[in-house]
């Protein structure tokens, strides 16, 4: 049987000519609910609410799914006509029922979201609509209007999700019936009431006076910067040129999450964003890709090494679940020796860093040491301290260190790093007990130096 997907509009009266052709046609009318305003314009008609499912519901997906199934039920009997207030592109229900039932015919109404923006005098041309029970879904836009906000709890949610996008400082028009009253976002779920008429529109400022910006806006600001008129030395730059950008910033965002600040953090990874927009526009520029190519190819990959989660592969603690991810990254590049594996851990990695990476991925293959024999290596090394190491040997002992580092559990670029700090803090101290007890540095023996760090190493170790 036929059914027909009827959007009443947002008021009484809204609704067109083919749709009161389609209520007089004989069919079944159902209506999603007799609370919207716009049901009025179908009472007359033996309109049959299902308002009693919103009851039976526990969130919106189950109602919608129910809704559904009681138009498609219906629709085995006899031709039904279903009414949704809003327009049927705004309905999820109806678009689970053009989904399921070919034989289905839509008459659009007035979109909420449509009118939400017109009383809202919204001054751009592309506006977002969505319901307050999708909010979760909302992406950056120039202007949203969500509809829907018939409760506090949706309030609260719209007001989380606005604010993270445009700031809860920003003004925004919240619309009940046709009252619009203009508030902060932060003031959207403190309303006296709310109702199913309610809405809330809020459209971005200008690029330079917005509150809140989002990575979109990052390269938009890249792009400004290389423009024709920009930045002398923004327009300068390759992609050559400022990489070694990219390192110093990596590092100082390592650095502030060793010192555990969230403050400078939130900066450092903005800066670690704003190389990785930097080489994305100068490709852009380029023809080589854009931004979704950078995107999308992230996205796809998390999506295929993660077989254990979004494939049939399974991965029952942290171990398995890297596994499966090696395997996947394997498959990815097209690695089928272990060789090849090795050979492509980047020569740009720090030494420590790709010793370390080097040994672990050639002891996939089995090629490995023992902790003793290691270190029987090391001694091996240092057995004559009379004589000179080459410089091949040096670096024996370095990769063998790192290696004992590796087999102990550690992480031998960070313990390094630690190590290091730790003198310099260590020496610092040592030179301040050095100088209050009136001696001159360059004069101290080698135990002299050894007892002043020994003793630095003390006090640091009790501060």
């Amino acid at each position: 049987m036929k059914i027909t997907l009827i959007g009443l509009g947002v008021r009484e009266g809204d609704m067109s000519m083919r749709a009161v052709n389609a209520l007089t046609s004989g069919a079944k009318v159902l209506a999603r609910t007799a609370l919207a305003p716009s049901f009025a314009s179908v009472k007359d008609y033996g309109a049959q609410p299902l308002d009693e499912l919103f009851a039976r519901s526990r969130n919106f997906d189950t109602l919608n799914r129910r809704l559904a199934k009681a138009v498609l039920d219906a629709a085995k009997q006899q031709d039904v006509v279903y009414c949704v207030d809003g327009a049927v592109c705004e309905d999820n229900a109806c678009k689970i029922i053009l989904a399921r039932h070919r034989d289905t015919e839509v008459i659009e109404g007035v979109s909420k979201a449509a009118r939400a923006a017109c009383l809202a005098k919204v001054k751009g041309s592309q506006v977002t609509g969505i319901s307050a029970y999708d909010i979760k879904n909302l992406k950056s836009s120039p202007a949203v209007a969500v509809y829907d906000i018939d409760s506090f709890f949706a309030a609260s949610e719209v007001k989380l999700a606005l604010s993270d996008l445009f700031g809860e400082e920003t003004v925004c028009a919240f619309i009940r019936g046709d009252a619009v009253k203009r508030i902060k976002i932060y003031e959207l779920d403190r309303q006296k009431d709310y109702d199913m008429s309610c809405a809330a529109v809020v459209e971005e400022s200008d690029f330079l006076h917005k509150d809140r910006y989002d990575y979109a806006d990052l390269l938009q600001m890249v792009r400004m910067l290389r423009a024709p008129g920009g930045c002398p030395w923004d327009r300068a730059q390759t992609c050559e040129s400022i990489r070694i950008n990219m390192v110093e910033e990596a590092y100082e965002l390592v650095d502030a999450i060793n010192k555990g600040d969230d403050d400078m953090m939130e900066e450092e990874t903005g800066d670690v964003l704003l190389q990785a927009a930097f080489h994305t526009v100068m490709k852009e520029e380029q023809g080589a890709f854009t931004s979704e190519d950078v995107t999308t190819r992230v996205v796809k990959k998390l999506i295929f090494r993660h077989s254990h989660i979004f494939g049939k592969d399974r991965a029952a603690d942290e171990d398995a679940a890297l596994g499966v991810w090696e395997k996947n990254k394997r498959e990815e590049k097209h690695m089928t020796t272990f060789g090849e594996t090795v050979q492509a851990v980047p020569v740009s990695f720090p030494a420590c860093m790709r010793a370390q990476k080097v040994q672990k991925r050639a002891s996939k293959a089995g090629l490995d040491k023992s902790k003793e024999q290691s270190a029987a290596d090391i001694r091996g090394l240092i057995s004559s301290p009379e004589e000179k190491l080459s410089e091949a040997d040096c670096g024996r002992l370095l990769f063998e260190a790192v290696r004992l580092c590796r087999l102990n559990g550690a992480d031998s670029e960070q313990c390094l790093a630690d190590a290091a700090e730790s003198f310099a803090n260590a020496f610092v101290k040592a030179e301040q007990l050095a100088l209050a007890e009136g001696r001159e540095l360059p004069s101290l023996s080698e135990k002299e130096w050894s007892d002043y760090l020994r003793r630095a190493y003390d006090a640091l170790a009790h501060h």
